[in-house]
């Protein structure tokens, strides 16, 4: 297979390899990833979308090693610190830093945590909108459309999972890709629900971060403690008044660039 894209911050120390959410959201990081520089020398690759195979968590994993395999420095948001855990576990020795962001979750417990409250924020309004745009997601004729839908439910989420949100300021428009995020996502639960993930985390030699807002939908500490006992050098900064996006957050954006910078330049 063709190798995925990546786009590249000019810095000086690094590389720090920035991975975006989703699935499906390729591009999502450029927005964390150009602060990062010129301190930093960033590669912020973009995930293959979906096409003749199915996509899957050991296909992405195997892309990024492709791409990143010099690298030892690993930032990843959302679904993308999913999948820093499952290429540092994977590639152990390539990595010696991770820092996740806004990570999800890995067991029923935090999940129905994370509907819970997401669901609250959401409110009778939002989620008569959200049961919409899932129907229509459903029946859309085409990919084009089912995508473009798709891209409206994930700013519907954002908006729940977020305190007070800045302006995007992204490079470039937001092409999701809703078939990918159903087929990598499936695999996500499917190697959860077989005991793969966290179980196999153990193997995980580098040292991990956890930067959560306090007001983010997922649960930190509930998604820290189930990651803990395969992964007990996890250390846990929780950011004030803040959301799932901390670097788009009005109170949360400079303390959580602060927290992270100083563990790269440790790092």
């Amino acid at each position: 297979m063709e190798a995925i894209e990546v786009r590249t911050y000019a810095g000086r120390d690094g590389p720090v390899v920035v991975l975006h959410g989703g699935p499906g959201a390729p591009g999502s990081a450029a927005a964390l990833a150009a602060p990062l520089a010129p301190e930093f020398e960033v590669w912020e690759p973009r995930q293959r979308r979906s096409g003749d195979a199915p996509l899957t968590v050991e296909r992405h994993v195997t892309d990024l090693h492709d791409v990143a395999a010099s690298a030892t420095t690993v930032v990843g948001h959302s679904w993308g610190a999913m999948l820093a855990l499952s290429y540092a576990a994977r590639y152990p020795a390539d990595v010696r830093t991770l820092a996740l962001v806004g990570c999800g979750t890995y067991d029923v417990a935090s999940r129905a945590e994370y509907e819970r409250r997401i669901n609250a924020n959401l409110g009778t309004e939002g989620l008569e909108r959200k049961r919409a745009l899932r129907t229509a997601i459903e029946r859309a004729p085409d990919a084009a459309e089912r995508d473009r839908l798709f891209a409206e439910l994930g700013t519907l989420n954002l908006e729940a999972q977020s305190f007070e949100l800045l302006p995007d300021v992204g490079p470039d428009p937001l092409v999701v890709d809703a078939r990918g995020h159903a087929e990598t996502w499936g695999d996500v639960l499917r190697r959860q629900a077989e005991g793969i993930e966290p179980q196999s985390f153990d193997s995980i030699a580098a040292r991990v971060l956890m930067l959560h807002g306090d007001e983010d939908p997922h649960p930190g500490p509930m998604i820290r403690d189930s990651l803990r006992p395969c992964i007990p050098q996890i250390d846990y900064v929780e950011i004030a008044r803040c959301g799932h996006e901390p670097w788009r957050e009005r109170h949360g954006r400079e303390p959580f660039l602060a927290a992270l910078r100083a563990w790269l330049r440790d790092a």
